[in-house]
């Protein structure tokens, strides 16, 4: 039988002196009396409301996992995107970066890009970048997998996710990069300075640090609201979502059927996505109950936008600051309720911390910190509520190179016809002969071939395909990597071909020509003729995106850039 409270678990004072007496021991402490198993009498302590033992276990366990998939990507991709031979190789930015601060290392260069390769071995870059990725992805595995973690742990997931983010460039220049190095921030103060253990004795999590998630979660939801209210008019009239599912980065399967949903079914979705984000968040601040409610709505908002399309890991890192508004209270079912389980340990260590007793003096140090850290974030959050409260807010913007406290936000416009990059290589001689055959390479996860099915990755992400989505409303001139991209296929780079879904020309010659194609992409009707035919989409040619480029042509473009020169493997 459970017990409610330390006095039920404890005998009564007359008590305790009649079986010290009859047994000739000493009295038994409430503090015994608490830690006796079941079966003895003393039942099982659940975690009282207002505690977050538990919680701290899920939130470092979710903030790893969010660790561990994006030092993933950055292992499988970085090589091809900022390595050696990367297509915006960052030993190249670095050496700029250098160069502008009159070619030193000094406190104006590390802060312009805070980065421990600043430090390193830049002869060979692309090991260093590795190195880095699978430090990360041992420690965030660590912590994943025992839920135990100290400062020194989380603040190295920090350290280096944030030097892999500053040299990153456009690869790396999205809202969940400084969304996760923001909650890897929070997550360091979570923790003890050295003790590993996932119930840390004497080190309960800091409500200065709990809240602080839940202000993230407040900021992140608000700023994507009020973004939207105050960007494109389709949120303002409910039709955006006529559009979003057709239109978005990355689509998946699901969000295929749910385009073709009833006009009336987008209008309450959007009215839903307005309640979630522009009303919800002060749930945050009317107590325990509706703090739980704001929870539970927020990850289930979470998930269906996970459900309905590939957004990175934006919203599963998203649900991390949520799990806050849960304490041990309501997240003990997830523990279980055998004896000698966290569930039980955690309540009865609550029990055990002494009231108004003398504490180690490591604790009172901690309160220091704790209360520092508050204060910072306080500090660093007075621009970020400035830019909420300004008609010109800006969203997906660090006030700080140390990205501590951001700005964020989400699809403020809507675009309303969704366009396709396509690359076709050649083998013709003459890339304007009428007879010219040209083939296509497909993308990982982006539209391409009409027939393929919408892929399923996230959390995972294809940085590649993202920037493609990005540079098909924008010039090939704003985007100069697509050239260097069209000069590696040239050149038939392995690195570089792995990014990629296919490539036409494998096992055979590489292509004389490369040329970009633009197009407009839709998907195709349910049950409909091209349905019937299989194809996912329908599509009508609008020019050319780029003219045919060979090797040779690209020579002086890569000069001016100091680019490396493509060279066939």
């Amino acid at each position: 039988m459970l017990a409610a409270g330390p006095d039920m678990a404890a005998p009564s004072a007359a008590l305790r002196q009649r079986r010290a007496a009859a047994g000739g021991g000493a009295p038994e402490t409430p503090e015994r009396a608490v830690a006796r198993p079941a079966g003895s009498g003393a039942g099982l302590l659940p975690p009282p409301p207002g505690t977050f033992w538990l919680t701290r276990i899920v939130l470092l366990r979710s903030i790893a996992l969010l660790y561990f998939v994006a030092f993933l990507v950055a292992y499988h991709q970085n090589k091809q995107l900022i390595g050696e031979k990367g297509l915006l190789p960052c030993k190249l930015y670095l050496q700029n970066v250098k160069k502008y601060f009159k070619g030193k290392i000094n406190l104006d260069a590390l802060s312009y890009a805070p980065t421990i390769i600043w430090f390193l071995d830049w002869s060979d870059m692309d090991s260093t970048l590795d190195y880095l990725s699978l430090f990360g992805l041992a420690t965030s595995a660590f912590v994943l997998i025992t839920g135990c973690a100290n400062m020194v742990l989380m603040s190295a997931l920090w350290v280096l996710y944030l030097s892999l983010v500053n040299v990153g460039q456009i690869w790396y220049s999205f809202g969940w990069e400084s969304q996760l190095l923001e909650t890897g921030f929070l997550g360091i103060f979570l923790c003890p300075l050295w003790t590993l253990s996932r119930l840390p004795q004497h080190t309960p999590p800091s409500s200065i640090v709990i809240w602080g998630f839940r202000w993230l979660i407040f900021r992140i939801m608000l700023g994507a609201g009020l973004i939207k209210i105050r960007g494109d008019r389709c949120w303002r009239e409910l039709t955006c979502m006529d559009y979003h599912y057709e239109t978005q980065p990355v689509p998946n399967p699901i969000a295929y059927f749910m385009h073709h949903s009833p006009w009336w079914f987008h209008r309450f979705e959007t009215l839903v996505n307005h309640f979630i984000e522009l009303v919800v968040p002060f749930f945050l601040f009317l107590g325990r109950r509706m703090c739980i409610i704001h929870g539970l709505l927020q990850i289930l908002f979470q998930v269906l936008l996970i459900v309905s399309g590939n957004l990175s890991f934006l919203n599963w890192l998203t649900i991390v600051p949520s799990i806050a508004c849960f304490d041990d209270a309501s997240l003990a079912f997830l523990f279980g309720s055998r004896p000698g389980g966290l569930g039980e340990r955690a309540g009865r260590l609550q029990h055990r911390e002494p009231a108004g007793g003398q504490l180690p003096r490591g604790c009172y140090v901690r309160k220091v910190v704790n209360i520092s850290f508050g204060l910072l974030i306080a500090y660093l959050s007075i621009p970020v509520v400035l830019n909420l409260l300004s008609s010109r807010q800006v969203m997906n913007t660090s006030f700080s190179p140390l990205r501590i406290v951001n700005t964020y936000g989400a699809f403020g416009s809507i675009t309303k016809e969704r366009t396709e990059v396509i690359l076709q290589g050649t083998s013709s001689l003459d890339p304007n002969d009428p007879a010219a055959v040209w083939e296509e390479y497909d993308f990982k996860c982006k539209p391409g071939d009409l027939k393929r099915r919408p892929c399923f990755i996230t959390p995972y992400h294809y940085r590649l395909d993202w920037l493609m989505w990005f540079a098909a409303f924008q010039t090939y001139e704003q985007n100069e990597w697509i050239i260097h991209l069209a000069g590696k296929l040239l050149a038939q780079e392995e690195e570089t071909l792995s990014l990629m879904a296919t490539n036409p020309f494998a096992g055979r010659a590489p292509p004389r020509w490369i040329r970009a194609e633009h197009f407009k992409y839709k998907f195709s009707r349910p049950g409909g003729k091209h349905a019937s035919e299989g194809r996912w989409w329908i599509r009508k040619r609008i020019g050319p995106y780029f003219p045919p480029v060979n090797l040779q042509g690209l020579k002086k473009f890569y000069e001016d850039r100091n680019w490396p020169y493509p060279m066939r493997d």
